[in-house]
């Protein structure tokens, strides 16, 4: 509690983690009142809803050799407020282009979105690592955790109530709006030079072809040079195949299998439950924390998880597949605040931006692969069972080569070495 108590007197953290609360309120409603927009529209082409989907992860793959660079080399601060400006501005477009029912201009202002949002994250968490003291990361990734399983709790029910009686133009609307508020808390925060510009600083015109390219080669070696960054970088992989097939497979699952006529009520009611899973998982992972060994709260977690994803595409009874969804909810905080309270203690703050910015592609890649394969396969060719089968299994391997692997690195911490190396 002390640390807790200690964390939340830091202003500039206080003020971030606002913002996040804002923008994340902002795209939950948003997403879920567009997946139920196009769901309602294009009833018979559920492979619209999967496209929405990878529209927000494909962006990545188009911009991952220089948004790591840039959050090493710009001014942090001022990244995630202009990617929360132009996010605001983007949203605005996105509306017209719905009230004029161009479906190709959506889904490319879809895109052009995403690939703005996408400079914020290694900049915002960046920027965290340098404003707390390591100490407190565990207790600053319990928190982050905690915000997104409120919204895993009423985002959809949110977002379906906003959908409902306000259709599509006010959820784009509070979207937009939460993105102006997030910029004004970002842009309030007074941090120190030496975080924002850890490497001093630049301007537009010296970020030459050559420079990103050499700052990307940095990043990379770096973490090959470190062998727990390896590890732990090529399970994210496995994370985007998980996150693309959920993001997607239970609301497909309502709606063509378990509950077809009322699937709009049950994806608000599983979203309810999937939350409170992961708010309890939260909690009883943070007070856990200091007992047990962050190897040994990812592993176990994602083999659990796994295990429950494999179970849960043959489920035939509507309960049953709530009780399953909720046991996985419950173990995913340990594999979140694991990879969160670690993460930052053996990353050096130097190359922050950059090891973000190579982990979120490698992610958005497998996520994107995942979304574009039940795009085509689905319902022509695989059936529900199968894909909640596949993302399963791809889950449980990471989990036993996380279980073997990691005990080797229990007390690994911020390699200096490998910095120098990759110099």
């Amino acid at each position: 509690m002390t640390g807790l108590k200690q964390v939340l007197r830091n202003k500039n953290y206080v003020r971030l983690f606002l913002a996040t609360f804002a923008s994340q309120m902002g795209g939950v409603i948003g997403v879920t009142a567009f997946m139920f927009y196009l769901l309602k529209r294009f009833t018979n082409q559920p492979y619209y809803a999967t496209l929405a989907e990878l529209m927000y992860s494909l962006p990545m793959l188009a911009v991952f050799l220089v948004v790591g660079v840039l959050a090493d080399r710009m001014d942090r601060q001022k990244i995630a407020v202009n990617c929360d400006w132009i996010s605001a501005l983007l949203s605005l477009c996105l509306l017209i282009f719905i009230w004029v029912d161009s479906i190709p201009l959506i889904f490319a202002f879809l895109f052009i979105r995403s690939a703005a949002s996408k400079f914020f994250f290694p900049a915002e968490s960046a920027l965290i690592q340098g404003i707390l003291s390591k100490d407190d990361y565990t207790i600053a990734a319990g928190l982050n955790q905690m915000i997104g399983s409120l919204f895993m709790l009423f985002g959809a029910t949110l977002g379906a109530v906003v959908y409902w009686h306000f259709g599509i133009t006010g959820a784009i609307l509070i979207d937009a709006v939460s993105f102006i508020v997030s910029a004004l808390l970002i842009r309030s925060c007074k941090i120190q030079k030496e975080v924002r510009l850890p490497n001093g600083a630049h301007q537009f015109k010296q970020l030459k072809f050559k420079l990103v390219m050499h700052d990307f080669k940095q990043g990379f070696l770096y973490i090959l040079r470190n062998r727990l960054l390896i590890w732990l970088v090529s399970g994210f992989f496995m994370f985007g195949i998980l996150n693309g097939g959920f993001s997607v497979l239970p609301m497909f699952i309502l709606k063509y299998k378990l509950a077809p006529d009322n699937y709009e009520q049950y994806t608000v009611w599983t979203s309810i439950i999937f939350g409170s899973g992961v708010l309890l998982g939260t909690l009883i992972a943070s007070l856990i924390s200091a007992k047990l060994k962050l190897h040994q709260m990812i592993a176990a977690g994602v083999l659990v998880a796994g295990i429950g994803i494999c179970i849960l595409g043959f489920v035939n009874h509507l309960y049953v597949f709530l009780i399953i969804d909720f046991a996985i909810a419950l173990v995913l905080p340990f594999i979140n605040i694991g990879i969160g309270g670690w993460l930052p203690c053996i990353v050096d703050p130097q190359m922050m931006g950059r090891v973000q910015g190579l982990i979120n592609p490698l992610m958005m890649l497998s996520q994107s692969l995942t979304l574009g394969f039940i795009a085509i396969s689905f319902p022509s060719f695989i059936s529900i069972e199968v894909l909640f089968l596949l993302v399963g299994v791809c889950t449980v391997i990471v989990g036993i080569y996380y279980t073997v692997v990691l005990p080797r690195y229990a007390d690994y911490g911020t390699s200096s070495k490998a910095l120098q190396e990759s110099l």
